[in-house]
């Protein structure tokens, strides 16, 4: 695991230097990312804001320009870590109020992105209607788009994901009827991956995190376990180009092992 420390610089010498890695960029790069985006409300108040609302509307501006970024490189899945079943539970109700309506703004945004499939991950139910209409809405508008493939994970928890998919798979057992000795023989890691929030889908083969935290937090636990992991220090807000073409370009020296 990488822990990366935040230099500034956003003049003549960092274009230059964006340039150079660009340049160095692999043939190869990561299939699917997954952006654990931390810190928005550390940035706030390291800025004086009232409210942490101004660090999450930041962080989903950031989180558009990061999308960007991948889709410029070649990346066609990408995975945003937004909303928590802890954050529904745990979250200051205003706080939550103000992060639902920039969840709701955000995913309205990407979906009128050229081509971009935008796919919501997580349990619909434990989300305010409006929320989890929009996310529905925005769902079936993109499904057939062919560009990047965008997960939105939204009262989402990587152990509540796999309880749903080993429900989900109980209950189609149990419509055929056959027997629970029969499910437990035939039970495999494979199929509880094709029942996942992100089933049919490769898994991330690069995790990244913001603000130097190294967690996981509940986040896409099944289909990380042979991930790599990359941690950057900068809040979620201030995240820089720079900063993802170094987690890529680290990404692409690493050897990956898939537990061998």
């Amino acid at each position: 695991m990488a822990r990366v420390w935040r230099n500034e610089g956003r003049g003549p010498l960092y274009r230059l230097y964006i340039q150079r890695l660009r340049r160095q960029m692999p043939a190869t790069v990561p299939h699917h990312v997954a952006m654990m985006i931390d810190g928005n409300r550390r940035w706030a108040r390291q800025l004086g804001f009232d409210s942490a609302a101004h660090g999450h509307r930041a962080g989903a501006a950031k989180m558009h320009e990061f999308l960007r970024w991948c889709d410029d490189l070649g990346i066609k899945v990408v995975s945003l870590y937004l909303l928590s079943n802890d954050n529904l539970r745990k979250r200051d109700s205003r706080e939550l109020e103000d992060l639902i309506e920039i969840i709701a703004e955000l995913a309205r945004e990407l979906s009128h992105e050229p081509d971009w499939r935008v796919q919501h991950v997580g349990r619909a139910d434990d989300l305010p209607p409006a929320l989890a209409e929009v996310l529905r809405e925005v769902t079936d508008r993109t499904r057939s788009h062919t560009g990047l493939h965008v997960n939105l994970a939204v009262g989402y928890g990587g152990r509540s994901e796999i309880v749903d998919a080993v429900r989900s798979i109980i209950a189609k057992h149990d419509q055929r009827g056959g027997s629970l000795e029969e499910l437990a023989a035939s039970l495999t890691p494979e199929q509880i991956g094709e029942h996942l929030y992100t089933g049919g889908q490769a898994d991330p083969d690069l995790v990244i995190r913001t603000s130097g935290e190294q967690r996981l937090s509940d986040f896409l636990l099944w289909q990380s376990a042979h991930s790599e992991f990359y941690f950057v220090e900068a809040l979620g807000p201030d995240l820089r180009e720079v900063d993802f073409l170094r987690a890529i370009r680290d990404f692409s020296a690493r050897d990956r092992r898939f537990g061998q």
